[in-house]
């Protein structure tokens, strides 16, 4: 009965080995004798149908490809990646075994640097300052302190001239003749940028020394500006060069004359007005220093300062706002002029006494 069983499952299947047959037998039978165990019983059957070679059980490989050609250049495909245990506490582990990991997994031990690195993209100070001459504004040419500014002016005009051509081996596309309408547009967004509070915007119209000098104390205030009109044409009175550290890290400014017509207001945050007025205009003049990191390639041109005369009059200064206090809260408090009125009288008493 287990031949004819053996014979009829080997017939049915070729892909099952002589011992995964046997086994298959073996769980068809009911009655197995106690005093033979199972290897016993396929050992026995085997030498019957004389099987001299090894037992092979069936291996399945899922992930073996069919073509087992370029084996050898698709396991080239993959690389092993060690990947690290994050589980691992660092924190104790002492130098030596930090280092030791850092050189098994390729990563350069630090390096402690002494110096810091500075990034220079704007300078510090005006480079032979422009000195605004007494009455600037007002005399006409025809005059003889007019006539006097003209000359010195011409005098001047060499070393700017030779500033500009300075700009220009490093600017192709510079003109001393467009730059006057540039800087003015310039002006006026800066002046909006600041209005608006706009600090991203203003970084790109001003240098990093110009910009805490224009956002000084407006901090919860109220800007309102317009620009009207130009009185006189904008015009470039003074250009410079200068480098910095090395000789080809060049800087250029240049100071630009503005007369305009603009309106000025400063409001509190109560909305309280602190200087100036939204419908009356006024004539300014000013002297803006323009600068230029000409050296790097993709410098622009910013507003860097202002040249303030000695001659010039003071400004006015704003109002101080204050909160009123209400009646309710001083109550039946004495005015300061009565408190002042009691302690006079109490002084007078206390000397007549000493006196007597």
């Amino acid at each position: 009965h287990f031949l004819l069983r053996f014979n009829f499952i080997r017939r049915q299947s070729t892909m099952y080995s002589y011992a995964s047959t046997l086994s298959r037998c073996m769980q068809s039978l009911y009655i197995v004798p106690s005093r033979f165990s199972h290897f016993d019983i396929v050992k026995h059957e085997l030498q019957k149908i004389k099987v001299n070679r090894p037992i092979k059980y069936p291996r399945m490989y899922p992930t073996k490809h069919k073509d087992p050609k370029y084996k050898r250049m698709r396991e080239r495909k993959f690389i092993k990646i060690i990947v690290p245990d994050f589980q691992e506490n660092t924190e104790q582990l002492s130098p030596q075994d930090m280092r030791i990991k850092a050189k098994e997994q390729g990563i350069p031990p630090p390096r402690y640097w002494n110096e810091k690195p500075i990034h220079i993209s704007s300078s510090t100070e005006y480079f032979d300052p422009y000195i605004p001459p007494e009455g600037d504004g007002k005399m006409s040419f025809v005059s003889y302190e007019g006539s006097k500014q003209k000359v010195s002016l011409l005098e001047k005009k060499g070393r700017s001239m030779l500033a500009v051509r300075k700009i220009k081996s490093f600017d192709e596309n510079f003109d001393i003749k467009v730059f006057p309408s540039e800087a003015l547009k310039i002006f006026i967004e800066a002046h909006e940028s600041l209005m608006e509070m706009d600090a991203d915007k203003l970084h790109t119209l001003v240098t990093e020394k110009a910009y805490p000098e224009i956002v000084f104390n407006t901090k919860l205030k109220t800007i309102r500006w317009k620009f009207l009109e130009s009185v006189e044409a904008a015009r470039v009175v003074h250009v410079r060069c200068s480098d910095i550290l090395e000789k080809n890290n060049v800087f250029a400014q240049i100071t630009v004359r503005f007369h305009t017509k603009q309106t000025l207001a400063i409001y509190d945050r109560f909305g309280r007005l602190e200087h100036g007025s939204e419908t009356v205009a006024k004539d300014i003049l000013e002297y803006v220093v323009f600068e230029k990191y000409i050296a790097n390639e993709y410098g622009i041109w910013r507003i860097h300062g202002k040249i303030i005369p000695s001659w010039i009059p003071p400004k006015e200064p704003r109002q101080k706002t204050f909160v009123k206090p209400k009646s309710e809260d001083l109550g039946d408090k004495p005015n300061f002029t009565e408190q002042v009125q009691e302690t006079v009288g109490s002084e007078k008493d206390t000397v007549k006494v000493e006196s007597a």
